[in-house]
Parts: structure tokens; sequence; C-alpha cells
């Protein structure tokens, strides 16, 4: 986003993406913390499957990229995490993850270490 950008916020309840074709192509914001990462992850799958049968089969759908922001208190409680770093390597820019981490006390492997910040 940028200064004066237009944006959309939906915060618990009911809710989805399901991005038809011909749309206009959307970037996603999506913020999770702890265990309310399930219904984003669901969302992050439906994209990467978008994204994987565009660049096989050349459907349609138009779209954005995807940034996920998933706070916990340690990487050991970032649910999902060797599948979202998958889903980064998978789709380069354009699924991308910043993890956080609130009272992480041991060291963070390397793999995770470029995409968490935190104390």
């Amino acid at each position: 986003c940028t200064l004066d950008s237009e944006v959309a916020l939906r915060v618990g309840g009911d809710f989805f993406f399901d991005p038809q074709p011909g749309d206009s192509p959307v970037n996603l914001v999506l913020i999770a913390g702890g265990v309310g990462i399930n219904p984003l992850f669901s969302i992050l799958l439906h994209i990467a499957d978008l994204h994987g049968y565009q660049e096989g089969k050349g459907n349609r759908h138009k779209l954005g990229t995807v940034k996920l922001y998933y706070s916990a208190k340690n990487t050991s409680e970032l649910l999902f995490k060797k599948n979202i770093l998958g889903l980064m390597n998978a789709f380069p820019g354009k699924i991308t993850c910043c993890f956080h981490v609130t009272q992480q006390r041991s060291q963070i492997c390397g793999e995770l270490q470029p995409h968490v910040t935190g104390k």
C-alpha cells in the first residue's frame, strides 16, 4: 500500500477469498496471531493452487501478491511454518511472509531466520 491507498479489513467472523476469472488482481495482506492462522492458511493454500494452475494451464485468474504477517510467542508455536516457507520458495515474489515472535528464548533456525523479527 501507499499513502492514501484504500484497504479493506476483516476481523474474525465468516470470510473467504474466492477470486473469479476476469476479476481485477488484488494484493492481499494477511495478518495472523497464534492459532488464528488456520483460516488464513487456507486462503494462502487456495492462492497457491491458483498460482500453480495459472502457471500450468494459463487460466484467466489475475492474481496479485500475498504478504502474510504471522505472530506467535516463539517459532515452535508458528503453525504451518514449513508449509509457508515452501509456498514462498515455490512462488517467489508472489507469496511472502514475515514471522514475528514475542518471547523467543532459543536460537532461531537458519531457515526461518531471514523471515523472523522480534525479541
